[in-house]
């Protein structure tokens, strides 16, 4: 007598795939996501095949050549000086008031709701700092050329509208960041050969 073969019962997948909704539900709702943490810096476009092999030459006096070292130390231009004076110092650099020889060339700019402005429109602020740098330094440092911008921007803001630059319409905010663009560029770290003490 040839013995009858069972058929073994197939697993039910719809509740599988149900339990899974619900524990990756479960999983979404209850962890918190980490927000991530930077310095909000718009980048320059790439450079197109042309620009590529092309150097650019920028004129000493529209560079302002900051290095934070391993001590913590501020450097612009190769004065030492505090934070506060740096954001003074990139203050001073942005507007050039006395068209200073000395500081970024000045060129007349036209620009809506606040007419002709003299801008030192090929200003660059090169940041370097030592390989051995602390990061809350460097951060710092970030911090207070930003403030500095900020801060330019917020002036003429109360000057033209009388108004803090925050509480102005968005129209008239483009039009002071394109007055003080932030214009940064971060070098690689180096090796500077000061020890830390």
């Amino acid at each position: 007598m040839a013995g009858k073969t069972k058929k073994v019962p197939s697993i039910n997948g719809s509740s599988t795939a149900d339990i899974s909704f619900i524990m990756l539900l479960f999983f979404l709702l209850t962890t918190s996501m980490g927000s991530d943490k930077g310095i909000a810096r718009q980048l320059p476009p790439a450079p197109t095949e042309d620009q590529q092999d092309v150097m650019i030459d920028v004129n000493r006096r529209n560079m302002l050549r900051v290095l934070v070292n391993s001590n913590g130390q501020i450097l612009a231009n190769g004065e030492v000086m505090t934070i506060d004076q740096l954001k003074q110092k990139v203050k001073d650099f942005v507007l050039n008031p006395t068209n200073d020889p000395t500081l970024p060339e000045l060129t007349p700019e036209e620009f809506p709701y606040i007419g002709q402005q003299m801008v030192t429109k090929n200003h660059v602020i090169s940041l370097t700092n030592n390989v051995d740098t602390k990061y809350s330094d460097y951060i710092a440092v970030q911090n207070i050329l930003t403030k500095a911008y900020n801060e330019l921007r917020d002036e003429l803001a109360q000057k033209q509208w009388n108004k803090h630059f925050e509480d102005l319409p968005k129209e008239y905010q483009e039009v002071l960041v394109d007055r003080f663009p932030q214009k940064i560029s971060e070098a690689e770290p180096r090796e500077y050969g000061s020890q830390k003490k």
